[in-house]
């Protein structure tokens, strides 16, 4: 940040246009309040301070069009805009630069006027924020100078690799969401993940269904846990499990490991990782759910691997200008692959 830092005077209370239909608070705050920290955009918005038509908002609640979002007095860089530079997020500022974020592309699986879709590394965010500096967003925005609009349209959690889809328009943005949004039963989004698991997975378990609950700590981290399906804040998570292949506990292996096609009915925070950890079958390498001392012996031992073995590989969506059915892939990243010819 540069220049010297100055104080905003009031409130604001800004109304959202049909520009900014279906985006995320978080980003529609981080897109306009340029200069203020990422982690002090998030701050405003765990305490409260930051209200959608008067009621306390997640970083993750979606904005329409009349909404009244309260953006609470804020310091930021002189050396750039104060405040709310625009009421909803036009086309003029939509897609903009982020100062500083390193540009840089990423291997493309498909590409047209209004989808791109990426395939995303294992140890990048998809966005900036709680510690972050810049994240996939912000890096193809800047490697991106004459896209007048370019948006995430979902997540994928830092440590796992593969299929991400962005937006080059705002009504693609909004199409594909609402076909994420859509439930088990319904024709929506379908994404096929490869996990590696500890242990061996019973070919009997077919679906996991469990009800989930998040929370943030006070960093701002996110923490998932299995609750009883009548819990008040939990959500009903379906997860399709399918066994590819097994391996027994030998030589450097030192125990059995399962290779596991999961299929995602429903689209909770860390849901892949939560269920199989639950069931006893952690994904090898995962920093939070994980078995650390096995992580630790296979990232140092002579296996050498130290990630988490999580790879969105196939996702089918319907295109939202042609209405066509496309069905994308993802290989597995050299790391994976070598591990598996190892085994």
């Amino acid at each position: 940040m540069t220049g010297p830092i100055i104080g905003q005077a009031a409130v604001r209370q800004v109304v959202v246009d049909e520009a900014g239909e279906g985006q995320r608070l978080d980003n529609f705050l981080l897109r306009h309040l340029k200069g203020v920290p990422k982690t002090h955009v998030y701050r405003l918005i765990r305490s409260g301070q930051v209200r959608v038509n008067k009621a306390r908002a997640q970083a993750d609640t979606r904005l329409a069009p009349g909404d009244t979002v309260r953006v609470p007095p804020v310091r930021t860089a002189q050396s750039t805009a104060t405040g709310l530079e625009a009421q909803s997020g036009g086309p003029a500022d939509e897609g903009g630069l982020v100062a500083g974020a390193p540009a840089r592309e990423f291997p493309v699986l498909f590409e047209d006027e209004a989808v791109l879709a990426i395939h995303k590394p294992s140890g990048v965010a998809v966005h900036g924020g709680s510690g972050v500096a810049h994240g996939v967003i912000e890096q193809l925005r800047q490697a991106r100078p004459g896209a007048r609009f370019l948006e995430l349209v979902h997540r994928l959690d830092k440590d796992t690799s593969g299929i991400l889809l962005l937006a080059k328009k705002r009504s693609a943005l909004v199409h594909l969401q609402d076909q994420f949004r859509r439930t088990a039963g319904q024709a929506g989004v379908h994404k096929v993940y490869a996990a590696l698991v500890w242990g061996q997975w019973p070919s009997r378990q077919k679906v996991v269904d469990l009800a989930l609950h998040k929370t943030l700590d006070a960093a701002g981290e996110r923490h998932v846990r299995v609750v009883q399906d009548d819990h008040p804040d939990g959500r009903r998570s379906i997860s399709l499990v399918k066994v590819v292949q097994s391996w027994p506990g030998a030589a450097e292996l030192a125990q059995p490991v399962s290779l596991l096609d999961v299929t995602l009915k429903t689209g909770r925070t860390h849901q892949i990782r939560v269920h199989l950890a639950h069931h006893g079958h952690a994904i090898v390498g995962d920093p939070k759910y994980g078995d650390f001392v096995r992580n630790r012996q296979w990232a140092r031992g002579p296996l050498r691997f130290g990630r988490m073995f999580l790879h969105a590989r196939q996702i089918a969506f319907d295109h939202p200008v042609s209405g066509q059915r496309l069905t994308l892939e993802a290989p597995l990243p050299l790391e994976c692959a070598t591990l598996l010819a190892r085994l």
